[in-house]
């Protein structure tokens, strides 16, 4: 009969380490990546592009509030979603660094901080700008957080909606400036992010899909790469069509398609069919890095577009 080991005393194993100790001064930089401040990042971005695309007088007070609500938004929903995958994210490599999981913040904490910064945020919207923005944001943070995260673990469909939560930014930023979102040119700015969400994320999801597949989560690279596939150069060949259609919606003049458009959607379009094509790592990971170079150029050339074109209407008027 083999003789038991002697029981180990807690602290004195080889594996021991100490719990992690939270200090004042690295809370600002945990609640960045709480946030995820470089997707928050661009999420304001997209915001501040509606704005000052739209065909309105430009004002500084609900412009600032606009940016500082979205990003308070986005960083309230981003904490709840990793609060909410925690034992998921620590099985993947790409998330199992993340403050909560590496518990550097308790979930309470997540979730206080969470529903301040939604608050907060929110009120900003409202009263800094106008109600209509301040119900798209909270509209938007409820998309992100009890439809989105969950249906990650359910259906492939949490990518079309994971879409339209990217696509309400700009549409918010339309309605601060406007105050309405009538006009047809303020979904032309939604209807671009959300086409461009499908070929960013399908490049990301092909690329990790063994990660995904660790962690549980069902993405149409994990389950139908085939239509993964088929759906990222869908949307690709969609925002090269798209770029055409905006001065028929008044939001720009044809400069903006000479001007660059055509260049930047023809080369993504082209990514996009070689990652049809080839459908290998390579492929899905230069059709993703391109993506984000890709929606900063195209962004601003919709807001040059559209700001030139407001000049000269002011000037022939």
């Amino acid at each position: 009969v083999p003789e038991e080991e002697p029981p180990q005393v807690l602290g004195t194993g080889r594996g021991w380490k100490p719990m992690y100790q939270l200090k004042v001064q690295e809370i600002p930089s945990l609640y960045l990546k709480l946030s995820k401040s470089r997707l928050t990042g661009l999420v304001v971005i997209t915001a501040m592009s509606g704005y000052v695309a739209a065909p309105a007088s430009f004002h500084w007070l609900p412009f600032l509030a606009l940016t500082a609500g979205t990003g308070l938004c986005s960083a309230a929903a981003n904490a709840v979603n990793q609060t909410m995958e925690i034992p998921y994210d620590a099985q993947m490599a790409r998330t199992r660094s993340r403050v909560l999981v590496r518990a550097q913040l308790s979930p309470l904490h997540s979730a206080g901080f969470a529903v301040s910064s939604v608050v907060t945020g929110t009120a900003l919207l409202a009263y800094g700008c106008n109600p209509l923005t301040g119900v798209l944001g909270f509209l938007n943070f409820l998309l992100y957080t009890s439809a989105y995260t969950p249906l990650k673990r359910l259906t492939i469909w949490n990518t079309w909606v994971g879409s339209v939560v990217g696509a309400l930014p700009p549409l918010m930023g339309w309605a601060a400036c406007t105050g309405s979102i009538t006009h047809p040119a303020a979904w032309i700015m939604p209807l671009v992010m959300y086409s461009w969400q499908f070929p960013h994320f399908h490049g990301l999801s092909w690329a990790r899909r063994d990660d995904y597949s660790r962690g549980g989560y069902v993405m149409t690279a994990v389950t139908d790469p085939s239509l993964c596939r088929r759906v990222a150069l869908r949307h690709c060949v969609a925002l090269l069509a798209l770029g055409f259609a905006v001065p028929f919606a008044g939001l720009t003049s044809w400069w903006f398609v000479c001007g660059g458009a055509a260049v930047v959607n023809g080369y993504f379009t082209y990514l996009g069919l070689k990652f049809y094509r080839q459908s290998n790592i390579q492929s899905a990971r230069k059709l993703f890095q391109f993506s984000l170079l890709h929606l900063i150029v195209l962004m601003g050339l919709l807001v040059i577009g559209a700001v030139s074109k407001d000049a000269t209407c002011v000037g022939h008027s």
